[in-house]
């Protein structure tokens, strides 16, 4: 769905399941962002979910079945069953790898892989209903899609995250507000998908060179030093100011018109 130049909305769909993720789902975040990363004319993409919660976590009569029927010893069990958690820990990857911005606006529960998901987002924003969990631990399992790695880098304080992640407890709005995970929040749904798009109109008017730039240098920056950050946009600004984007953008700025950047 394509509803204003530049933008494009993914839809967790499965409404009646309360968006529960199952592995064709998680195949098909993956091929959703990989097509969109592709496409020309989408510069910022929303990730949100159908019905009254954006997902209820993992579907859980297709995880039951893992680690079953994967071989006939320990060993090759243990090898395939590694492979389908990388398979599914790729879709999440998706997400972040995307060199489009991702806005998760969030409404409703999200639960378990819903967090794993709104994690690899760049920018998250919820409706005042909206419950979060890191639920794993209510299955015995520990979260293996990026949560514990990326959660405590998005928020505020890691003995929260330790919390979380210990007793799977849920928390609201106010909560994730005050720990930095989300930076607003609106009383409705949608108030909240509004508010999603106007932003997503706003990034998708950048130079898609210049956002591009961003999106790389935070995500590598968030996994290295300063130094090392620093390098890093040095190489890439080294090429991206050869781009006509940045004439156009000061140009446009002069003669106060809107810049008109073409596309990647």
């Amino acid at each position: 769905e394509k509803p204003k130049p530049g933008v494009a909305v993914v839809w967790l769909n499965r409404p009646k399941k309360l968006n529960a993720v199952s592995f064709k789902m998680f195949d098909e975040i993956k091929e959703a962002f990989e097509t969109l990363e592709k496409d020309r004319d989408v510069r910022v993409i929303v990730l949100a979910g159908k019905g009254k919660a954006f997902t209820a976590g993992i579907d859980l009569n297709d995880f039951q079945s893992l680690g079953q029927n994967m071989g006939p010893d320990p060993a090759r069990i243990a090898i395939n069953a590694y492979s389908k958690i990388k398979d599914l820990q790729n879709s999440v990857n998706a997400i972040e790898d995307c060199g489009k911005p991702v806005i998760a606006a969030v409404s409703g529960y999200c639960l378990g892989a819903g967090v794993d998901i709104v994690s690899a987002c760049d920018i998250r924003y919820a409706s005042k209903d909206s419950v979060f969990s890191i639920k794993e631990v209510f299955i015995g399992l520990t979260a293996d899609l990026g949560t514990l790695q990326r959660l405590p880098k998005v928020v505020k304080s890691d003995s929260w995250v330790r919390e979380l992640a210990y007793t799977g407890r849920d928390f609201g709005v106010q909560e994730a507000m005050q720990q930095g995970l989300l930076s607003r929040s609106f009383e409705s749904s949608s108030e909240l998908m509004e508010a999603s798009l106007q932003l997503a109109e706003t990034i998708a008017e950048k130079s898609p060179v210049a956002i591009l730039g961003c999106k790389r240098s935070l995500v590598h920056g968030r996994d290295h030093s300063v130094k090392e950050g620093m390098e890093f946009i040095a190489n890439w600004n080294s090429w991206a100011t050869q781009a006509p984007d940045l004439v156009e953008a000061i140009v446009s700025r002069l003669q106060k018109k809107k810049p008109n950047f073409p596309k990647l």
